[in-house]
């Protein structure tokens, strides 16, 4: 079972706000770096964002830069994804991955991340 939970999905029209949430109360949540994945139906998985596990660092794809935030919550073994402006293209699932790495740099290869979770739905429609 993995360790990690996802929640906040749903459905928005284009422009909207969502705040997608991972939650890890069973996990060293503070020592790992964590990321957000997603995946449209019949695309490959994509790396959305990242950040380290103190928050000293954090990486966006272009495709999101300037629109979704990333941020943690160590206490409260909390990740969210603050996603405004969103458009059609976004639609996806959402996936949290972390578990491997705890340093002061992070990226999209997935070779940094051993658990994923489930995934939440995103949908971005009119």
């Amino acid at each position: 079972q993995a360790p990690v939970a996802e929640s906040g999905g749903g459905w928005v029209q284009p422009g909207g706000s969502l705040r997608l949430s991972c939650a890890a109360p069973e996990f060293p949540f503070g020592a790992f770096n964590m990321a957000w994945f997603r995946q449209a139906p019949g695309k490959e998985r994509e790396w959305v964002s990242c950040i380290t596990f103190s928050s000293i660092f954090m990486n966006y794809a272009d495709s999101v830069k300037g629109r979704f935030t990333i941020s943690r919550d160590n206490p409260k073994k909390t990740m969210y994804l603050q996603m405004d402006n969103l458009k059609p293209e976004d639609t996806a699932m959402y996936t949290c991955a972390t578990g491997k790495t705890g340093n002061y740099h992070c990226s999209g290869d997935v070779d940094e991340y051993r658990y994923w979770g489930q995934g939440t739905q995103v949908t971005v429609s009119s």
